[in-house]
């Protein structure tokens, strides 16, 4: 359970007691299982809102949004932030690192930020209209297992860094749990139809997987960050398009 442990303080603010894993890699099985967590979390916070008087699905909206950022810290969005000033301004795989490591955010990074944030809530909206907010787990256990086979499929980009211990210390029995733990979690929540998920998540990591590796030379903790971003994005869009 120590992994469990490392998982939740890795992804989230939750306090929980107990000692770290050994190898944080041990974490990564457990990935799924706190982004269903935190996405029924905000599932359930959204079905409390529609029971105010007035639906207003825009504000319902923001509020989920402005939850899910407090529980994860907004430690994600940095990564998709430094992501996008890495590869948008870096003109060598050096240079890009450099400006990855910069705290300083920078044109790319806020631009970036702000449009996911914008398609979140737009898709956040979209969803509560249509009761379709089921769509909301599904989108964060599947984001959350996309870092994991990022993990195991790249090598870290850098000598050291906040994912390092993640990548190399990770196996093929994480990944294959993960899928596991997340395929019953999927089943048990959303049904068949949100299978449809690993659709866009598959092909996202794919391109993020190949596009890293040439740019950077492998992964780094902001790249696992932003993947888990996109990802919930693409879900969430994709859910958007299959509720009627």
């Amino acid at each position: 359970m120590r992994g469990l442990t490392s998982a939740i303080r890795t992804l989230s603010i939750l306090p929980v007691p107990g000692a770290e894993a050994e190898s944080l890699a041990d974490a990564l099985p457990w990935f799924p299982l706190v982004g269903a967590l935190l996405g029924w979390l905000l599932l359930a916070t959204g079905w409390g809102l529609e029971q105010l008087p007035g639906i207003w699905p825009q504000g319902s909206a923001f509020s989920i949004l402005l939850l899910g950022v407090l529980l994860t810290r907004g430690f994600h969005l940095d990564g998709l932030a430094d992501c996008a000033d890495g590869l948008g301004g870096g003109y060598s795989r050096e240079k890009r690192l450099a400006i990855m490591k910069d705290s300083h955010i920078g044109v790319f990074g806020v631009a970036a930020v702000a449009l996911l944030l914008l398609g979140k809530w737009v898709c956040l909206a979209r969803l509560i209209s249509v009761n379709g907010l089921m769509w909301l787990p599904t989108a964060w256990i599947v984001s959350r297992t996309v870092p994991v086979a990022l993990a195991i499929s790249l090598p870290y980009a850098r000598e050291n860094g906040t994912g390092a211990e993640f990548v190399r210390g990770s196996q093929g029995k994480h990944l294959a749990t993960a899928f596991i733990v997340a395929g019953v979690l999927i089943g048990l929540g959303g049904g068949p139809l949100h299978l449809l998920a690993w659709i866009p998540a598959g092909i996202f990591a794919l391109i993020l997987g190949c596009y890293t590796r040439q740019r950077l030379g492998g992964i780094t903790g902001d790249v696992l960050g932003a993947s888990i971003e996109v990802t919930e994005t693409l879900i969430l869009f994709l859910g958007c398009f299959l509720v009627f």
